[in-house]
């Protein structure tokens, strides 16, 4: 799946592109809506289609600073791409009931 990026504020870097800031959601280009179900219109949330979810969502900045000013990570929107919060892990069924 190839998200990219809508959030709530963005800023410029060094060479004036813009980047997202403040909260991040996984968006599809082409689509009026977040994976998590937020219309982006009423939500007021800024479209970056050149930025891509993965980038934020891992919160290493893609290289590009792309996640420097990202306070937030939307987990319903990392759930709908496949991605965990970092520490999480699968879930497994320890004691089985017969």
């Amino acid at each position: 799946m190839a998200a990219s990026v809508a959030a709530s504020g963005q800023w410029r870097d060094e060479d004036g592109v813009r980047q997202p800031g403040g909260e991040a959601h996984a968006w599809e280009p082409g689509t009026n809506q977040t994976l998590c179900g937020l219309a982006l219109s009423r939500s007021q949330l800024v479209r970056f289609p050149h930025v891509p979810f993965s980038a934020v969502a891992s919160g290493d900045g893609g290289g590009g600073g792309d996640g420097r000013q990202v306070q937030r990570v939307c987990p319903r929107c990392s759930a709908a791409t496949g991605r965990r919060r970092a520490g999480q892990r699968s879930w497994t069924r320890v004691d089985p009931r017969p």
